[in-house]
């Protein structure tokens, strides 16, 4: 099949989602209920995946336990699915119904004095739906992500749902230079990175991660201490299917105090603090552990 054909596919698949965006929320959440059964039963997505990971993140839990966690897991994934179709369609009073910010205010006078922060966040509960933020936030939102290499056509519809409202989305490999290049027209922004998943190369930065060794992105980190930009950590809570609260919370005022490992470690620790208060809103289907530390890399 040749590339012309697919990206063809590619868009009447994406036309198709567009559709499914416009169904009232009642609907969408009966469809999850079915890809409930389908994925967890049935298809059995990424069964050992979740299993192995949740058993050994948490290894003093039961094993009925686990099961419990790894089904309302499957059932969170698929209602986070449906949700993050209906961005396409939601409307900001829709959006202003479903989730609410807390601590954005204290990022006003950030803005006021020309100073940029750093977000540090984690793919649980609805991450997509923060794109939202932007609409009350005075920085500019630049949402930092890696790209989608083998499938552009879906990247340019991800990345169209999240820039709504006026958020930037920036790949990975761009952040430094266009942190710098809104730095040099004194536009404060609000650099935003989900930094928590596997990257796609073994990096020097390994630490323990959920009672397991990982290896996690650094760079983000040296952003911060040079220009000395506030880190505020990026909460999901879930308060009821279909509504989120997202809290903004000072986590590192000044890190040009900080060394770049204590900086990330105080990341990783802030992540495991929120995921084992409530670790089915985690992505556990995602490969996390796979990379094995070189013997040569110490173990922060």
């Amino acid at each position: 099949m040749s590339i012309r054909s697919n990206k063809g596919i590619n868009r009447i698949f994406i036309a198709i989602l567009k559709g499914i965006s416009y169904l009232p929320f009642f609907v969408l959440y009966r469809i999850s209920d079915l890809l409930f059964v389908i994925l967890r039963y049935v298809v059995g997505y990424r069964k050992r995946v979740v299993l192995a990971n949740l058993h050994n993140a948490f290894p003093e839990k039961t094993e009925k336990e686990i099961k419990t966690i790894a089904n309302k897991f499957y059932r969170h994934l698929c209602d986070l699915i449906l949700e993050t179709l209906k961005m396409h369609s939601m409307s900001s009073e829709k959006f202003s119904k479903h989730i609410t910010f807390r601590g954005i205010d204290a990022t006003f006078a950030l803005h006021e004095k020309g100073i940029s922060l750093i977000l540090f966040g984690m793919h649980y509960n609805n991450w997509e739906w923060s794109s939202f933020g932007q609409h009350f936030s005075k920085h500019q939102l630049l949402m930092i992500y890696d790209p989608i290499r083998e499938n552009p056509v879906f990247e340019d519809y991800l990345l169209g749902m999240r820039g709504r409202f006026g958020g930037k989305s920036i790949p990975i490999h761009k952040s430094a230079r266009t942190a710098i290049e809104f730095s040099q027209k004194k536009i404060p922004v609000a650099l935003w990175l989900a930094a928590d998943q596997r990257p796609p190369f073994i990096t020097k930065f390994w630490t323990t991660f959920l009672n397991q060794e990982a290896c996690f992105y650094s760079g983000i980190e040296k952003i911060a201490k040079k220009s000395d930009s506030p880190i505020f950590f990026h909460h999901t809570k879930k308060l009821r299917r279909g509504h989120y609260e997202v809290t903004f919370y000072p986590l590192i005022e000044h890190p040009a105090e900080w060394s770049d490992n204590e900086i990330l470690l105080a990341y990783v620790r802030k992540m495991e603090e929120f995921i084992r208060q409530s670790p089915e809103y985690y992505l556990w289907s995602h490969r996390r552990w796979k990379q094995k530390r070189p013997e040569d890399y110490p173990l922060l």
